[in-house]
């Protein structure tokens, strides 16, 4: 093994998630990552804390994604618009990782601990665009109800999305989902 090694983390990245899904999380070692990837353990370490930021590595590019993109938003948009176009690139980025995408899906599922991990980043991503809102100077409590909207039209055209065969069009499920919403904000029942 020379002393470095290109791509190394996707390398290890690739490995853990083809280990986890073959072997389940808890029952896959570092040890077994390094040896698949073809790296040591010391590698492993200089990119990642432990086996679990594996799953959670790419959250700061995601929050770097969605505040670049509710920032970028004409200035005319709404709050909603913003965060739904933000979505929308996120939504992007894991079609054009969609195995990838599905497969981490499958691992996260599968263990209760990263599951609760999941949701923790999700509130990080709601926190993250809601921060840039208030910059563009939506106020309170607009700028949070957006943001917490906008993740929860988001895991549920995901689930969609990962529920559906084929490869379905994971920003065009997130646009539809945002426009339900819209449609169950002004349904009115009758008197």
């Amino acid at each position: 093994m020379g002393r470095w090694e290109p791509n190394a983390r996707g390398r290890l990245a690739q490995a853990a998630l083809e280990l986890y899904a073959e072997h389940g999380y808890e029952q896959t070692t570092v040890v077994e990552i390094t040896a698949r990837a073809g790296l040591t353990e010391r590698t492993f370490y200089r990119h990642f804390a432990d086996k679990r930021e594996v799953l959670f590595f790419g959250t700061e590019m995601a929050k770097d994604l969605l505040a670049r993109t509710v920032a970028d938003a004409p200035a005319d948009a709404s709050a909603m618009d913003a965060v739904s176009a933000a979505l929308e690139a996120l939504g992007v980025e894991f079609q054009e990782n969609a195995e990838r995408v599905r497969l981490r899906d499958a691992v996260v599922s599968a263990n209760a601990d990263l599951r609760e991990r999941e949701l923790i980043k999700l509130a990080g991503l709601a926190e993250t665009m809601a921060d840039a809102l208030r910059d563009r100077g939506t106020p309170e409590p607009a700028a949070s109800l957006a943001a917490e909207t906008g993740i929860a039209v988001f895991k549920v055209a995901f689930a969609r999305w990962i529920s559906e065969p084929g490869r379905p069009d994971l920003p065009g499920i997130l646009r539809s989902s945002t426009s339900e919403l819209r449609n169950v904000l002004v349904e009115r029942t009758p008197a």
